[in-house]
């Protein structure tokens, strides 16, 4: 495995730019990055400029997953560091794999599998369909702003990240958030949306099983404290669709 220069010369916020595009972030780093993003327009702008040129790179790179038990081992593998000693075999794969996944150009579910096919002898990743455990991402524009509201949502927790600290309140109404079910089933309040917070939020079964690769959001206008239970959501401001990580 050989070191790429090109991330050696990247550093603060070209680097969280980079990673940021090709995937690399979880959980908290993310949530953290979509609210930067959505408050900071030179760093939206780097990251932007990062999308285009590894778009046409990512073209070129054929779907597959891992097998379920595949993530089991690695995630093992790298949890265990912690009873490892320093300079031991998991500690080095733990620190090399981001810079592995940066290096390859790859998104994280495909530079996961040929991890697996280096660090475990025998394993090889099967053509198979998209791991469900992949986290979903949305990203939703508001209005003609360079702000934007960032949904993550985690299968393996049933946990949604969502980050409004580019937002501000106006005193008078509150946001909505709403998953539409892909069956046509009515619209899920997927809470009132805190302007100026990052927030994570776990969701019921009802709500987790319509997460889904493509699924749309929507953000109504509502009065202070969300829609009233006897009244129709208010009319929506924006929307966007979650998307594989």
């Amino acid at each position: 495995m050989s070191n790429d220069p090109r991330l050696d010369e990247l550093t603060g916020d070209d680097l969280l730019a980079a990673e940021y595009a090709l995937g690399l972030l979880e959980d908290e780093e993310l949530l953290s990055a979509r609210g930067r993003i959505a408050r900071e327009p030179e760093l939206a702008a780097a990251v932007a400029k990062w999308e285009r040129q590894i778009a046409p790179l990512l073209d070129e790179v054929a779907g597959a997953a891992p097998t379920p038990d595949l993530w089991q081992r690695i995630e093992s593998e790298v949890n265990a560091r912690d009873l490892a000693p320093q300079g031991g075999n998991v500690i080095d794969l733990s620190q090399q794999l981001t810079r592995w996944k940066w290096a390859t150009g790859l998104s994280s579910a495909a530079a996961a599998i040929a991890l697996a096919f280096l660090a475990l002898p025998g394993s090889g990743p099967d053509p198979v369909t998209p791991a469900a455990e992949a986290p979903l991402m949305a990203s939703i524009a508001i209005g003609d702003t360079p702000l934007r509201l960032g949904v993550t949502y985690l299968p393996a927790s049933e946990e949604m990240l969502v980050s409004a600290s580019g937002l501000s309140a106006d005193g008078v109404h509150d946001h909505e958030l709403w998953l539409v079910p892909g069956d046509g089933g009515a619209l899920q309040s997927l809470g009132v949306v805190v302007p100026g917070e990052e927030r994570r939020v776990a969701l019921p079964g009802e709500i987790s099983r319509n997460m889904a690769d493509g699924a749309q959001l929507l953000l109504t206008r509502e009065p202070l404290g969300g829609k009233p239970a006897d009244q129709n959501a208010g009319p929506v401001v924006a929307e966007g669709n979650f998307r594989l990580i």
